[in-house]
């Protein structure tokens, strides 16, 4: 009999057990549940810096931190800004909860209505500063350059806006397109040519560079009684009254002796043709790391040729306007 009861009472407490372990399971796992639902309910996160970033870096910096961003449009000063954050509320390092909604200030660039002066500007500069205001325009370019651009001749320096259309001050609605007039600098200016044959290759260079001119250069062997290294043939003749665009032919011989290590030949590119003269330099860079400027000259494209006299390995480098546009290494 008192071991039926204690069976008895053994059932009873594994039973007991079981639904105090369940019991506890349940409440364990609530309590978790219930932790992170206030934990997360009041979670914080610091407010980004995004004044002065572009609209999507800034969106994209708000979504990792899980804010909502609230935005606003405003024309700024300058078109350069367009959809940048200039302003945001709250500042940035403030500690706000998950999902809240940040405002920012968003530039849509300049509004332009009436039509600048660009008369006695470079074309170059005005045509970054259409780009600008093209960029800045929120429904697509708002002032377009017509080409193509009409040239003459004036006494403004190559390159001048002498007229525009529309006239500067006009009033802006839409859409317009800008036409200008661009010097070419004097109507056929007249020079004497000089006498160049006899001079040494670099004393030819430095006059051309100040000169200005169209020229071509050639090389060849040194005949007898010639110089090495020398302009021995021109074309034009000395003398000869010729206009500024007129290309001056020089043919140079080679140098009796070259160094070894060094190699005697004659760069030659073609530029693309320019409406007017645009400053144009060759230099060397020799192995040793030292700069050598060869020629500086405006020129208005076409072949570029001139003859070098450089150790081999060297790098020459041609520019145009200070940008690189071409480099050939000297074998």
């Amino acid at each position: 009999m008192a071991g039926k009861m204690d069976d008895v009472i053994a059932n009873n407490m594994k039973q007991f057990l079981a639904i105090a372990a369940g019991f506890l399971v349940f409440m364990v796992a609530a309590g978790v549940a219930i932790f992170f639902v206030i934990f997360r309910g009041g979670e914080q996160v610091m407010v980004p810096n995004v004044q002065g970033r572009d609209l999507t870096h800034a969106l994209q910096e708000l979504q990792v931190r899980e804010l909502n961003a609230r935005i606003q449009l405003r024309y700024s000063p300058t078109p350069h800004d367009r959809g940048q954050v200039l302003e945001q509320d709250p500042v940035p390092g403030q500690i706000v909860r998950v999902g809240r909604n940040i405002q920012l200030t968003v530039s849509q660039g300049a509004v332009i209505n009436r039509m600048d002066n660009f008369v006695g500007r470079n074309i170059d500069a005005a045509r970054m500063d259409l780009q600008a205001f093209a960029f800045g325009s929120i429904d697509g370019p708002l002032l377009v350059l017509r080409e193509p651009i009409i040239f003459d001749y004036s006494h403004e320096p190559a390159g001048t806006i002498l007229h525009q259309s529309p006239e500067a001050g006009a009033n802006i609605t839409g859409p317009t397109h800008v036409e200008f007039v661009v010097s070419l600098g004097p109507q056929q200016a007249m020079m004497t040519v000089p006498q160049l044959a006899g001079l040494p290759l670099a004393g030819a260079l430095g006059w051309i560079g100040g000169a200005g001119v169209v020229f071509e250069f050639f090389i060849r062997d040194a005949w007898e009684g010639e110089t090495g290294g020398t302009v021995v043939q021109q074309s034009p003749a000395p003398g000869s009254a010729v206009t500024t665009d007129t290309r001056i032919n020089l043919t140079v011989a080679a140098p009796e002796s070259v160094p070894e290590g060094s190699v005697f030949r004659l760069f030659a590119h073609t530029l693309a043709p320019n409406p007017f003269p645009l400053p144009v330099r060759l230099e060397a860079l020799l192995p040793t790391g030292e700069v050598l400027q060869l020629i500086s000259v405006d020129s208005i494209g076409g072949r570029f040729t001139v003859p070098y006299l450089l150790p081999v390995n060297s790098i020459l480098i041609l520019y145009m306007m200070d940008r690189e546009i071409h480099r050939t290494v000297v074998w």
